[in-house]
């Protein structure tokens, strides 16, 4: 992962563009992730960490209404979080997610290990849906792995 992260930081200051992160089920690992890397204030502007769907809607302005009709953990959501940063960054790229890491909270359709990721940047946005094995932390860890990896995969920092 400290690969892709010095990887991540290169292409950002290259760009001159700045990473903001809206984590759910990783509750700030990908903030501190980045941030563990000396000079990481020269590309990471912020972090926000929406647990709960409230804090989703009012940090991100997430509709209540999109919460409710697809549920916190869903692709729809993602992609309201990544353009909810940009509402406060702009010249930000961003990048979110929101899962069930477990060990419990899964159900038929969101097993435990569903998670959702999304990076935006200005008119650009990916989204991708996984789902991981493995214990709450493998889970957590992997999806801080594949938001990094989203990122670089934008086409403004390829």
């Amino acid at each position: 992962m400290k690969n892709d992260i010095s990887k991540l930081s290169v292409r950002l200051l290259f760009k001159g563009i700045k990473l903001v992160t809206v984590e759910s089920c990783t509750g700030g690992w990908i903030g501190k992730a980045v941030t563990d890397l000396a000079g990481s204030s020269a590309w990471f502007e912020a972090g926000f960490i929406t647990y709960s769907n409230q804090a989703k809607n009012k940090l991100v302005n997430v509709p209540e209404e999109l919460i409710e009709k697809y549920g916190a953990v869903s692709l729809e959501v993602a992609d309201a979080m990544a353009k909810g940063a940009l509402d406060s960054f702009p010249d930000c790229i961003s990048v979110s997610v929101t899962g069930v890491a477990g060990p419990d909270g899964g159900t038929k359709d969101k097993p435990v290990g569903t998670v959702c990721i999304a990076s935006a940047y200005k008119n650009q946005l990916k989204a991708r849906k996984f789902i991981f094995d493995g214990n709450r932390n493998s889970v957590r860890e992997q999806t801080v792995r594949e938001a990094i990896e989203m990122v670089l995969s934008m086409d403004v920092l390829r």
